[in-house]
């Protein structure tokens, strides 16, 4: 059925699009995700328009088109740069897509349709659509909304239910149950009784979709408002395990008198306050995957549980679980990071300015105060109802008191050449532990980088035994790539804390 009129602030580009194809005798109207907003007064992300026009008709009309896929959408330039249209695929252009109305034949993969075919009617194309919220069009000349399946109501009811029998349309793509938990979450909607019965029934069909697709939507869902909603609708229904089943062994596991959350709705906890305070991406991931590893750590000492060793464990599952998952090198070597360096020591009364250079060397000063945000995650997640405590403002004034001292050997004022020079020695592993060795001292006394300071250490280094001089060279690496670790252990003890 078609609705009464609405008034919409739509882009002036979408309106033209839509125009071009109108006086070239085409239907054409707004549809899907962009439709839904817009009733919801949010602002689209994307602007997509069905057609009875075929992909080769639709270029036709257009001087800067796109098309790239299988499916029949047309990306449409609306505001084409200067250089090729390769520019455009990288998004360095707004895009209004355009697809002709689509039926698709079984999906025998439970992946993707056996076959496309070109339907000739909004109502074909509209019935083949996954959610009913979804399923809505609307046309910009008359401004008038399509509404077949009673999308309208149910965004009224805020609930999330398939176009037609739910069976059928997670058969047809098993990716859609986890399309509508990302929904749940994005939305803040109820999946409605009939499809969430059928989701929990049709479940093991994600075995069959690849893990490309699912990182993408699990993505979605952690950028979400509310990720838990989802995360947790995928706790109870059982599907966490197809996202990773490293995520399920920390489900009821009891932690410590300092958590007061099982080590699961701790992590669902903290991802939730970074998507409270719009932290970015790898900061949220950073936030669910921070103690990822207390499951395999885990022993009980002292009459409480313990969880030794779980940022560095934790670091190489995140590596495993992320490569599997096939994120982008760039943001799972940040998540990787923060995790492991999330249980850096905090005690300003004690921990020294030293220490606390080689928690930025190891995150990088670009990382820091994520590493910051991710400890205030953790630190929400536990039940604690203040983010950061004066404890933590200190360290961060401590953080910016060092973040312009030295932190890397490429920061020292002698380079490697230099020790050559100085030395009258050719290239060698004794260049790599000079360099360690004054790094450690500058860690310790910033004031200590300077050029003839330095180069009278490498004169008093050069007479060590090539023995010695790589024992202190190694022994200088480990620690730099460390906190003070012999104080911070006599601290930790001290308090009783891991």
């Amino acid at each position: 059925m078609s609705s009464n009129k609405h008034k919409f602030n739509i882009p002036e580009e979408v309106i033209n699009t839509s125009a071009v194809l109108s006086s070239a005798g085409f239907e054409n109207f707004l549809v899907g995700g962009c439709v839904r907003d817009l009733l919801l007064e949010r602002d689209p992300k994307d602007w997509d328009l069905t057609t009875n026009a075929t992909p080769v008709e639709i270029e036709a009309l257009f001087e800067h088109t796109f098309y790239e896929n299988d499916y029949g959408t047309v990306g449409v330039v609306v505001d084409p740069p200067a250089s090729p249209s390769e520019a455009w695929r990288a998004g360095s252009a707004r895009v209004v897509e355009v697809t002709p109305y689509r039926t698709e034949s079984k999906y025998s993969d439970f992946r993707r349709p056996d076959e496309v075919a070109w339907a000739k009617t909004l109502e074909e194309d509209l019935k083949r659509r996954d959610f009913t919220v979804n399923a809505l069009a609307y046309d910009i000349a008359n401004q008038k909304l399509t509404d077949l399946f009673d999308g309208g109501a149910d965004l009224k009811k805020k609930l999330i239910r398939t176009v037609g029998n739910p069976d059928e349309r997670f058969g047809e793509d098993a990716l859609r149950i986890l399309r509508a938990l990302r929904f749940a979450s994005e939305l803040g909607f109820a999946i409605e009784s009939e499809t969430l019965a059928s989701i929990e029934k049709n479940k093991g069909l994600l075995a069959h979709i690849s893990k490309e697709r699912i990182k993408d939507e699990f993505i979605k869902i952690v950028a979400s408002p509310a990720p838990s909603i989802a995360l947790g609708l995928a706790t109870q229904l059982g599907i966490l395990e197809y996202i990773t089943p490293e995520f399920t062994k920390g489900i009821g596991m009891e932690q410590n008198q300092a958590h007061a959350f099982t080590v699961w709705e701790h992590l669902l906890r903290s991802l939730d306050h970074a998507a409270k305070k719009d932290f970015p991406l790898h900061v949220r991931l950073a936030a669910l995957f921070h103690d990822i590893a207390k499951p395999h750590t885990r022993k009980w000492l002292n009459e409480q549980w313990t969880f030794y060793g779980h940022d560095v464990v934790g670091a190489r599952i995140t590596r495993n679980v992320m490569t599997e998952l096939k994120f982008p090198k760039e943001i799972m070597e940040k998540v990787i990071k923060l995790v492991r360096w999330h249980m850096f020591f905090s005690e300003t009364e004690t921990i020294t300015l030293s220490a606390v250079r080689r928690v930025v060397r190891n995150v990088g000063p670009e990382l820091i105060w994520d590493l910051m945000n991710v400890r205030a995650c953790d630190r929400v997640g536990t039940g604690r109802p203040k983010e950061t405590t004066y404890r933590l403002r200190k360290y961060h004034s401590m953080i910016e008191e060092v973040m312009r001292d030295p932190i890397s050997v490429k920061q020292l004022n002698v380079t490697g050449g230099d020790i050559m020079k100085v030395s009258d020695t050719p290239p060698g592993p004794h260049i790599g532990y000079i360099l360690e060795i004054l790094l450690s001292e500058v860690l310790e006394d910033p004031t200590l980088n300077e050029r003839k300071h330095l180069e009278s250490r490498i004169f008093a280094l050069m007479t060590l035994t090539p023995e010695e001089l790589e024992k202190q060279g190694k022994a200088a690496r480990a620690k730099n790539a460390s906190e003070d670790e012999e104080e911070v252990e006599k601290i930790k003890e001290k308090y009783k804390v891991e």
